[in-house]
């Protein structure tokens, strides 16, 4: 239900265009009552906003909140301050001028910081039940053929004081890190687009990709896909791994060669626990639903209902501050050192 703000005469224009995710879904009614009292917002639906209707309002626009940029030259739009999304991840640089918005001012934010709780959550979890054998031996015991005490252990391990490395340092990895706290993990970093000394901050210990894959029994891949890292965890990578080493993916399968990882599960050489996919729904026919030591999730580590309105929640916060003259305050901002390093975002 569209809350009811008549006074909107002295307000700012805020289009409201969530499309493919629901309102309802994405604001909790608090947050989504708060946006209507603090702005005129245009359209406000499921549905897509046809673009006719977003010529109507484009030149007193000032925000527009989307799951997909698809409006073109963002200097059609005089008044625009900023572009929220919430799909995500940052606009494509194929749809989304970041040249203009960075020379006009126009401040482009990305709600994937919404996600960190929930993918920091279950990544400590998949890493726990590959780790220590939890679905394994649950199918095993339903099956009668489990193995008891000790001899149910011999190929598991526990996570306390386990050498860790985290393979980008994003918000949904120093979301994670004070969760392995408690195992006393020493954790190392690869993060090629933050210094050395802003990762030790977090008191971890920044590091090269391969000493990170050479030397870490539990390794967290969480970096953001771009279309310069595709693949880059390689099938020589991946063999730098210790035997039995863990690997726990849950940012993208773009960043891992994905047939190399399949084919080094089979051999015994590592083990996984995987939540994203090349192909997702995963064809039933792919070797990797039979993949030995493997933990299996189908993209559920950041999709779930109530977790979904901590997106609305960002967007409504820093909406209020960008139309109250403040900076943003929740959001992750688009920065033109990594927008134009690292090349187009990737779904």
């Amino acid at each position: 239900m569209i809350p009811n703000h008549s006074d909107i005469s002295n307000k700012e224009k805020v289009v409201l265009d969530t499309h493919f995710r629901h309102v309802s879904e994405t604001f909790s009614p608090e947050d989504l009552s708060r946006l209507y009292s603090m702005a005129e917002i245009v359209w406000g639906r499921d549905e897509q906003m046809p673009l006719d209707a977003i010529e109507e309002c484009r030149e007193e626009v000032s925000v527009i909140i989307s799951a997909n940029w698809r409006h073109g030259d963002v200097r059609r739009f005089p008044k625009l301050r900023a572009i929220l999304e919430v799909s995500g991840r940052f606009p494509d640089i194929d749809t989304l001028d970041y040249n203009a918005c960075f020379e006009k001012g126009i401040r482009v934010l990305s709600c994937a910081p919404s996600f960190a709780p929930a993918v920091s959550e279950m990544a400590l979890g998949l890493a726990l039940a590959a780790a220590r054998g939890i679905a394994s031996g649950d199918e095993s015991l339903r099956a009668g053929n489990e193995s008891w005490f000790l001899a149910g252990n011999s190929s598991t391990f526990t996570l306390f004081d386990q050498p860790v490395g985290i393979i980008g340092f994003g918000s949904i990895a120093r979301t994670l890190r004070p969760l392995l706290a408690p195992f006393r993990c020493p954790i190392k970093v690869y993060d090629p687009w933050l210094t050395p000394g802003y990762i030790r901050t977090h008191e971890v210990e920044p590091a090269d990709l391969d000493t990170v894959l050479r030397t870490s029994q539990i390794i967290f891949v969480l970096a953001a896909p771009t279309e310069k890292n595709e693949a880059m965890i390689s099938r020589e990578k991946l063999e730098l791994m210790q035997q039995g080493a863990l690997m726990v993916l849950v940012s993208r399968a773009h960043v891992v060669d994905f047939e190399a990882l399949t084919e080094l599960l089979y051999a015994g050489r590592i083990r996984a626990a995987i939540d994203v996919f090349p192909q997702e729904p995963l064809p039933l026919d792919h070797p990797i639903r039979k993949a030995p030591n493997t933990v299996l999730s189908a993209h559920r580590a950041g999709g779930f209902g109530s977790g979904y309105t901590f997106i609305g929640k960002m967007v409504t916060d820093d909406t209020e501050a960008i139309l109250s003259g403040f900076p943003p305050q929740q959001m992750q901002s688009a920065q033109p050192e990594s927008i134009r390093g690292r090349g187009a975002v990737r779904k």
